[in-house]
């Protein structure tokens, strides 16, 4: 047994003995209501800020509130203890997601509540899996190995942002002006979930995304449609003729260049997926369908929903929406629509031959006015890195079923933007299940998962501490 192991094993035991007041500290942080999105609890962003910082100083960590033009970042560092160690930059966020609707909750939502089950239990509050449950299980890795061996073998850096749900929109800005002092070796970042309650996973894979809103404009007001239907195009008629190019028969989208530079993983990627054990009729019922109806036909699920890029309507709006009749013809219409990217494609061409191919079907003397929401690039990490090796290592210290290797279909924004402005891999490490109920009422985090995600944590630190020349 190497010293690191020896030193690991007396860590986990801290671990399992210190997990109630773990639990406290996650529940102290959970009634902090730091809802990035609504200005009427910026107060509250920054006095979950100001908590995360105050909780590195006391582990001896160097720890600053940084301003942002929005919300503030909160970094924090420790040092690595020889020159040879890696230095580990983990990143996660402290803001949540408005709790509405309010009367679906079982609980407070702001008021954190152990609800026994069959499962050991399970935390209950906004932001309890999403993030501030997992950002807690690597600050409380942290403690353990600091208060039992009195330090850490690697270098760490944390920055936890405070906009992740309402659009990162100061993270490029915070990642330009300050990339020198987040230099790191590798990222590590719990924001993701399992394969399922026995099974961790290391998401390799993450979509990107460009999100625009396209607005046509077509009379300068609206119209009797008595009097002008059938002599003046109807911009929400328009819209849904656009609507219905974007995607041919087959499920494939067909705004011209779309899929340039878009390839297939390695065969032996999409030979482990086929291995996991992918339960598809649960998948769909979780939707409340049975059977498949969207996306490229001829590629099985996981590569529709984890390599394969989609183009979706996200929502359409215009005219008369109200109780009741009335006859117009409306003088605007507009749609909400978001790409997710796979490794491949570049987010400013994709935005820029979307908007192409709307202006392009517009009638005459029709204008279209576009709103970016947001892009951000796939990422992908190579299946022969050395800190994916060591983060299976240290996943196996608290789980005895060897790790997934996964995609997602989701996306993270930071994690696209770390890996482009920082030129270092992020390996997603999370330890949520698809039953948490994220962005939901009664979201929660499994006190199982909370226990695991800490050990796991610690167990990867000992295995990055065993690679220092990764």
């Amino acid at each position: 047994m190497s010293n690191q192991n020896q030193r690991l094993d007396e860590v986990l035991s801290a671990i399992d003995a210190g997990f109630d007041a773990s639990v406290d500290r996650l529940s102290d942080i959970l009634r902090i209501p730091s809802i990035s999105t609504d200005p009427a609890h910026d107060e509250d962003v920054r006095a979950a800020a100001d908590w995360f910082a105050s909780e590195f100083e006391r582990l001896g960590f160097s720890a600053e509130v940084v301003k942002t033009p929005g919300h503030p970042v909160v970094f924090a560092e420790r040092p690595a203890p020889t020159p040879d160690a890696p230095t580990i930059l983990y990143y996660g966020h402290y803001d949540v997601q408005p709790a509405d609707p309010l009367e679906q909750w079982n609980s407070p939502p702001f008021e954190p509540v152990v609800v026994d089950d069959a499962h050991g239990g399970r935390i209950v509050a906004r932001g309890a899996v999403d993030d501030k449950g997992q950002v807690m299980t690597f600050i409380e890795a942290f403690r353990a190995w600091i208060e039992t061996t009195g330090g850490l073998p690697v270098g760490i850096k944390v920055m936890l942002e405070g906009e992740e749900e309402s659009g990162s929109e100061s993270l490029d800005g915070f990642l330009e002006s300050h990339e020198s002092r987040l230099a790191a070796d590798v990222c590590v970042v719990s924001d993701t979930g399992m394969w399922n309650a026995e099974t961790p996973a290391i998401t390799t894979m993450l979509r990107g995304m460009v999100y625009i809103e396209a607005e046509i404009r077509g009379p300068g007001h609206d119209l009797h449609s008595g009097m002008y239907g059938g002599a003046i195009a109807n911009p929400a008629n328009v819209m849904a003729r656009i609507v219905a190019s974007l995607h041919r028969e087959d499920g494939s989208i067909a705004v011209p260049g779309f899929y340039d530079g878009v390839q297939d993983p390695p065969a032996s990627v999409l030979e482990q997926w086929k291995g996991l054990g992918f339960d598809e009729a649960g998948f769909l019922a979780s939707a409340g369908i049975t059977a498949a109806s969207g996306g490229e036909s001829g590629r099985t699920m996981l590569e529709r929903t984890w390599s394969r890029p989609t183009l979706d309507v996200n929502g359409i709006h215009g005219g008369y929406t109200g109780a009741g009749a009335k006859t117009i013809i409306p003088a605007t219409c507009a749609a909400k629509i978001s790409c997710r990217l796979v490794p491949g494609q570049d987010p400013t061409t994709i935005e820029q031959a979307l908007r192409h191919h709307i202006e392009s079907k517009l009638p005459a003397e029709f204008t279209v006015e576009f709103i970016n929401h947001g892009m951000n690039p796939a990422v992908v990490v190579p299946a022969d890195s050395p800190w994916l090796s060591a983060a299976k290592t240290g996943l196996a210290a608290a789980y005895t079923t060897p790790a997934a290797v996964i995609g997602t279909g989701g996306s993270i924004p930071a994690v696209g933007d770390i890996q482009a402005k920082l030129g270092m891999d992020a390996l997603l490490v999370g330890f949520g299940l698809d039953d948490d109920r994220v962005h939901s009422p009664n979201e929660k985090f499994d006190l199982r998962c909370l226990r695991g995600g800490i050990r796991s944590h610690a167990g990867m630190i000992a295995a990055f501490a065993d690679h220092p020349t990764a």
